[in-house]
């Protein structure tokens, strides 16, 4: 589907084809932000594999299956020439909130290029109905970009800092023997108890705008398929778990652990707000995971503004900050304001009362009490009292 935007009569906005791939990673190459945070090759390296299974993917795309919309791209052409593009995904099961993953045009040219970024997101907002909200997010020194996303009416959700943990420390804490005694594998039969941690461990703004159910929690076979291939290639390994607590029969805790062939370890952390004890606990645990399969590794791990606890802890144990980002969001509200004043004057509220007016002379009422108002008289000027006709004598008198 093609949408022709008004700001720029010659800009054509669509769906990504084959033919495509090689002009969308120029402009990978020209991205300087992508390059600063050492997304770019990771970034390329997808379009690689969109580019092998292209014809397979085409083919599923005829048909409604989970990973349709794992792949959605949108580009803006000019004169036959790729100047923009735009990868967005869902992230929940309802599709309720979709993500801007990235957002690409030529940084030599930041003019046009935000008019051309400004110009696919809209067409994101107005041709994808199911989304309610938008997410993102961004490093906080990416002002350009930034400034981009708040003129489209994404605003500071939360802030999100990446803690590196050198090797040497992941060996202290891997010497260390984790005090889990209720460490249990995780299955799509314990999603309710995950759900439930992600529900506390949350603040109520996020909660609502991520708006996640059940399902999050469950895997398809789909991908437990990919999951499974991956670890047998030997290209990506993970493992899971999270601790529960028999008494209140309930989760307080969960971690993600996720090893990479260019030792690029990623942690995902979900621990109850009452039991922040079990931070030095779990990362011993994956510290021991990881010293076992690889002898240098390093581990990312984000915490969030309404985590001191955790930021604290990283801090004392020497962790390195090296990243700081924010997590915008965008309701599907904000469409009202941008909605164009003219069209609010045509509004006419004679027109709008019209129909409230009564068709015929109301019938008087059969209630003696009632009845007994009609016969005082009426005060010729709004703002005169209604003054009881005995008072009034007693006054004259």
């Amino acid at each position: 589907m093609n949408l022709f935007i008004p700001e720029d009569n010659n800009l054509t906005i669509r769906s990504i084809q084959y033919r495509d791939l090689p002009q969308i990673k120029a402009l990978i190459s020209k991205s300087h932000e992508l390059h600063h945070s050492g997304s770019a090759l990771a970034l390329s390296q997808e379009l690689d594999q969109f580019r092998a299974g292209y014809s397979a993917r085409k083919l599923l795309s005829l048909f409604p299956n989970p990973a349709q919309h794992n792949f959605c791209w949108y580009v803006a052409e000019q004169q036959e020439q790729v100047v923009g593009a735009i990868k967005v995904s869902p992230t929940n099961n309802t599709r309720s909130t979709w993500q801007v993953e990235h957002i690409l045009f030529d940084g030599n040219y930041p003019v046009s290029g935000k008019r051309i970024g400004s110009q696919l997101l809209r067409y994101c907002f107005e041709s994808i109905w199911e989304a309610r909200t938008w997410i993102l997010e961004i490093n906080i020194h990416h002002k350009h970009i930034l400034a981009l996303y708040r003129r489209n009416g994404f605003q500071p959700l939360a802030q999100f800092t990446y803690w590196s943990i050198a090797p040497d420390k992941l060996q202290e804490l891997a010497q260390q023997e984790p005090k889990l005694p209720n460490l249990l594998p995780i299955n799509n039969a314990d999603a309710q108890l995950l759900y439930q941690l992600d529900t506390v461990s949350m603040p109520p703004l996020l909660r609502q705008v991520f708006d996640r159910h059940i399902k999050d929690f469950k895997r398809s076979f789909l991908d437990m398929a990919v999951t499974r291939l991956q670890q047998w290639l030997g290209k990506q390994h993970t493992q899971q778990g999270y601790v529960f607590e028999p008494q209140r029969k309930a989760a307080i805790a969960y971690y993600h652990l996720s090893q990479e062939q260019n030792q690029q370890n990623r942690a995902q952390l979900t621990v109850h707000p009452a039991y922040t004890w079990l931070y030095p606990e779990l990362l011993a645990q994956m510290a021991q995971s990881l010293s076992s399969s690889q002898e240098n590794p390093y581990l990312l791990l984000a915490s969030a503004d309404y985590q001191p606890e955790r930021e604290e802890y990283l801090e004392q144990m020497g962790a390195e900050r090296v990243e700081h980002t924010l997590i915008l969001s965008r309701s599907v509200w904000h469409k009202l304001r941008e909605a164009p004043s003219s069209s609010l004057e045509r509004l006419q509220l004679s027109g709008v009362l019209q129909g409230l007016r009564p068709r015929r002379t109301p019938i008087p009422s059969r209630l003696p009490w009632l009845n007994s108002f009609s016969s005082y008289p009426r005060p010729e000027n709004r703002d005169q009292e209604l003054i009881n006709p005995e008072e009034e004598q007693g006054e004259q008198e």
